[in-house]
């Protein structure tokens, strides 16, 4: 090992950070996962926190239970409030990353208002793209939650076409989990996971139960669900090889996917 640094560290002061044998050989270190008994929910803003009391309740008390056994980062996604919000400055032709700020300010607002659900249990929000008092938070009460929204900010990545930010909470989200070493991504959403078609327009929308990265893209369906990005950060990821969608609104999907149980849609990177 010491002569793999030793030639690693050689090659970075001499070579291009692109050069193909200074990557390769940093491919040799063996991967460190930062939380690797932690998993990550993502709760979404359109599909749960903006249904108010009736659906976010019923997720909180699941989320007090599921804590005593379970590590948990949970991310909130920002829903309806930023699609107003992109459609007034997508109107005025206002540059993608400014958008990604006013779509993370929604995602805050969520997260501090799920920080304020669950205080008495001592769960609290984070902030900052660090997360550095994540670490304390699972050490002390096995959950806290953080703001879906990556912090790309003014730095947002264009979409090819338009000015809507291609990377928005799912992908935050999937980020963490990835940089973190999780062990598993859960979407929380309203559906119960993939279908051929948007169920709440197509009557003859078949559910999809397990499917891959390539096969969702082969058969048009890479936007139908998760955030586009999402799969090619999957297709890519070294830990977190497989990310699950459940319906937050039937009581007890989130317990039965913690505990490793096939629930909603599964999708694998390969």
């Amino acid at each position: 090992m010491s002569n793999t640094i030793t030639e690693l560290e050689g090659l970075l002061m001499q070579r291009s950070l692109t050069d193909p044998q200074l990557l390769a050989a940093a491919e040799t270190a063996s991967d460190f996962r930062i939380l690797p008994d932690a998993t990550v929910i993502k709760i979404g803003g359109q599909s749960v926190i903006d249904r108010g009391r009736a659906a976010v309740y019923p997720l909180v008390d699941e989320i007090v239970a599921a804590r005593k056994i379970h590590k948990l980062l949970i991310g909130t996604g920002a829903g309806t409030r930023a699609r107003h919000l992109y459609s007034i400055a997508a109107g005025l032709r206002l540059p993608a990353g400014v958008l990604s700020q006013l779509g993370a300010s929604v995602a805050d607002q969520n997260a501090a208002m799920l920080g304020q659900l669950l205080a008495k249990h001592g769960i609290s929000a984070v902030s900052s793209a660090g997360l550095s008092s994540v670490p304390l938070f699972l050490a002390e009460v096995n959950a806290v939650i953080f703001s879906g929204m990556p912090p790309y900010s003014l730095w947002m990545r264009p979409a090819a076409e338009g000015v809507i930010p291609p990377y928005r909470t799912d992908a935050g989200c999937f980020l963490v989990a990835e940089q973190f070493g999780c062990k598993a991504m859960i979407y929380v959403k309203d559906e119960d996971g993939l279908y051929t078609a948007n169920p709440k327009t197509a009557k003859n929308a078949t559910f999809i139960p397990k499917i891959s990265v390539a096969e969702m893209k082969a058969k048009g369906l890479q936007d139908s669900v998760l955030e586009f990005p999402v799969l090619d950060l999957l297709a890519a990821a070294r830990h977190v090889r497989e990310v699950q969608i459940i319906n937050g609104l039937v009581p007890g999907n989130l317990t039965r996917a913690l505990a490793g149980e096939h629930v909603g849609t599964i999708i694998a990177a390969s």
